[in-house]
């Protein structure tokens, strides 16, 4: 994220040794011998009148940011035109996230549930807001049959469905012999699901 095209600068205040000076922007007097001046993109200041176009405080050697013809000091620019964050509503100066194409502070944008930031790390959504997968899976997700984990299906993860039941794929498995059941024919049986073999040795 970033503030546009403008970027922080400082001038250069020296003092002046001579009588003879250039015209001076805004004021148009000259630089008497000995006092300070600031110069800037070609052009020269009294020290006290290179101002902040928004305070109107003196800028002097602090950094500033050019933008068109005016001046700020960083401190009214982030004020003026910086974004705000959505949560906190203050500027966001540099760095943070955009969620939902709105402006957060790395710091603000946090799990609804737990509070864990969520810059960098996989995230989801319910209702706008967002959550880290562990609190999503521990409040929203279904749960496995077999292991009552949640089933997320984040980060590649398969899992299998039959009717209103649902497996990690790794945890679909025969109930009596524990053989893999993914691809394969099984058959339910009440609350257990059987492979072939076990279903047929069952009705023996």
């Amino acid at each position: 994220m970033t503030q546009g095209s403008s970027s922080m600068r400082t001038g250069t205040i020296t003092s002046t040794a001579s009588a003879v000076s250039a015209a001076i922007t805004p004021c148009d007097k000259v630089v008497m011998p000995g006092t300070r001046k600031l110069e800037y993109g070609g052009s020269t200041w009294h020290e006290g009148c290179f101002i902040c176009n928004s305070c109107n405080q003196p800028i002097g050697s602090k950094s500033f940011i050019p933008d068109k013809d005016e001046h700020y000091c960083v401190s009214c620019y982030e004020d003026k035109f910086a974004p705000r964050c959505t949560h906190c509503k203050k500027a966001l100066a540099k760095g943070g996230v955009t969620y939902r194409d709105e402006p957060w502070h790395k710091e603000c944008f946090v799990c609804t549930s737990c509070k864990t930031q969520l810059a960098g790390q996989h995230f989801t959504s319910r209702d706008e807001s967002p959550y880290c997968i562990k609190c999503f899976g521990s409040l929203y997700s279904k749960k496995c049959e077999a292991c009552s984990k949640p089933i997320t299906g984040f980060g590649g993860g398969k899992y299998i469905s039959f009717e209103d039941r649902q497996w990690h794929q790794p945890c679909f498995t025969c109930s009596q012999c524990s053989a893999s059941l993914v691809g394969a024919g099984f058959f339910p049986d009440g609350d257990k699901i059987l492979c072939r073999e076990c279903n047929s040795n069952s009705n023996l």
